[in-house]
Order: C-alpha cells, then structure tokens, then sequence
C-alpha cells in the first residue's frame, strides 16, 4: 500500500424493517392510556397466541429504512411512540430503531411478549413485558431471565382468559416479586373475560396491581390501526 493512503472503509448496509403499519393514534393500555402517541407495529411473530388479535401483522408487511420510518412518525407531531407487533424483537433492527426515536427525544416503549431477551434494548425504554399465560398457549416460551432487566417505570402484562389465567399470573408474579420491580397490568381478553369478573377477583384478593382494559377497542372495535 502506498504511503499516506487508506483501504477503503466498508460501507454499512441501511437498517431495514419489515412494517406492517404505522400510525397515530390514542395509547389503549398501560400507563400512558389515552395519550395520543404514534404507533410503529412489525411484521412477524415467532408466537400464535391462541387470543392473538393482531394476527395480520404475522406476515406482509413492506420494508421501509430506517430515516423513512422517523419521517413517517415525526409527521404526526407526538411525543410518545410504541414499538409493537407482531414481535417486534424478532427483527435485529428493532434495536436500532428504538435507539433512534430515543435519540430524537421521543418517550419510547416496546411492547413485547417476553419471549426473546431484552438485554440489549436501549435502556430509556419503557418495557412493556406480556408474560404468556397459560391459556395462550405459549406460556412455555415465557424468558423469565428478562425479568432481571425490569426497572423502574416498566411495565408487565398479563392477558387472562379465564380464573385459571388469573390465578397463575397472581402466583407469577408474586414468584418473581413483579410488584416491586415494575407496574403489573391484569388485562381481561376482549369479548372472552369479562372486566367486572376481573376486577371483582382483584378486589377480593387485596392486590395492588392494575386493571387494564383496551380504551383503543372500546372506542374503534377491532379496527386495525387505530
């Protein structure tokens, strides 16, 4: 190689994500329920949650680069963004893509099923954990290692079907000492639990935990992207 001169630096491919909708809306769940916040939701699911209601997102979906992703959601003017699914953490860019709306000043949260690590996610992200329970079928699949990873202001779900659903996430989280380490949500599936019986159970029990309901499906029904 001549004096003074360089090889040449590979180039980096763009980070590409495969998106099955982006858009604004009100948050239905969690802490920040009834914010409008901008939603990026990912295509594919390594899960099949038997209650799954965003199925349509498990394939199709259109590759967008990352600088057309932040474009898109710098156009509705929001201050909160959620990263979803799908399983959002089943495409390595979703990393990259979090760290970037972070660094762009956004209050950013993911919302996965906790199924697949959470180690490397940017730690000024709000988790949102689901924890699988049993009538989904895929509580097999549940990474409790993840709850190592919680921290103040996170947040974890669980999606009850019925008493035996309840049941387990009480004793799950009790387990895991989930009530100190993060928000617990107790979340009745849509149309199959009915929120009264839910919140009847929690009462009875003397738990400190948080009802949940969908304000998104109580104001548009099942409408995707809303």
């Amino acid at each position: 190689m001549l004096q003074g001169t360089h090889a040449p630096q590979a180039v980096q491919p763009a980070v590409r994500l495969k998106i099955t909708e982006i858009f604004h809306s009100i948050q239905g769940e969690g802490l920040t329920a009834g914010v409008p916040t901008a939603f990026v939701r990912l295509t594919g699911c390594p899960l099949r949650c038997g209650y799954c209601d965003t199925a349509y997102a498990f394939s199709g979906g259109e590759y967008l680069e990352l600088a057309a992703i932040m474009a898109q959601v710098g156009g509705f003017g929001a201050s909160h963004v959620t990263v979803t699914g799908g399983e959002p953490l089943a495409q390595a860019g979703c990393l990259d893509l979090l760290t970037g709306l972070c660094d762009a000043g956004y209050q950013v949260s993911l919302e996965t099923s906790g199924a697949l690590d959470v180690a490397e996610v940017d730690r000024r992200v709000v988790l949102v954990l689901d924890l699988k329970t049993p009538a989904s079928g895929e509580c097999a699949r549940n990474r409790y290692a993840n709850v190592e990873h919680l921290k103040p202001g996170d947040q974890v779900k669980f999606v009850l079907a019925d008493r035996a659903d309840y049941d387990w996430a009480v004793a799950t989280a009790a387990r895991y000492r989930l009530g100190e380490r993060a928000t617990v949500l107790l979340s009745p599936v849509h149309g199959a639990l009915e929120a009264a019986r839910l919140a009847d159970w929690m009462l009875a029990d003397r738990l400190s935990y948080r009802l949940q309901l969908q304000l998104h499906k109580l104001l548009w029904g099942e409408v995707p992207g809303r």
